[in-house]
């Protein structure tokens, strides 16, 4: 047995995080950043919600303004591309991967485990990974040299 509200006007629910101000509706969430609104599907905001850092030295707004000047710099960047989550899900079933490396928190779809780029932990601990190769720049893949095996699946 569920329970169903049904309102006569719209509400608005708050998931402020911090100092990060966030109102969902309808499935989407706006975030207020210091550059302005940015409007991201509702579950991603959540997903960001509970896994970017949020303390007094790297507070959440500027960890997503920062990503999204990351991935607005290489949307404009012909040599870096995130892959279709059908892709990444294939990838990630085949080589029973449980990390992903390579794109910005903004794109790494949810159905990883852990997630990172280079030696940044986004959230997670080591696990086996798929690695986008080309959403990673030279020093991120520098990195990552170390820890690379045969079993890894680069996309």
């Amino acid at each position: 047995m569920g329970l169903l509200r049904i309102f006569e006007k719209l509400k608005f629910w708050d998931t402020t995080k911090g100092l990060t101000k966030a109102v969902p509706t309808q499935g989407e969430a706006t975030i207020q950043l210091a550059s302005g609104p940015l409007s991201l599907d509702g579950a991603q905001w959540h997903l960001l919600k509970h896994t970017l850092d949020d303390s007094d030295t790297s507070p959440m707004g500027l960890n997503i303004q920062h990503e999204l000047k990351r991935q607005l710099s290489w949307d404009k960047d012909g040599e870096r591309r995130s892959y279709a989550w059908k892709v990444l899900r294939a990838a990630k079933e085949e080589e029973k991967a449980k990390k992903h490396q390579g794109d910005t928190a903004l794109t790494i779809p949810p159905f990883f485990k852990n997630a990172g780029r280079g030696n940044k932990i986004i959230w997670g601990t080591p696990q086996p990974m798929v690695i986008n190769w080309a959403g990673l720049n030279g020093e991120e893949k520098q990195q990552l040299m170390p820890t690379l095996s045969t079993t890894c699946l680069s996309l």
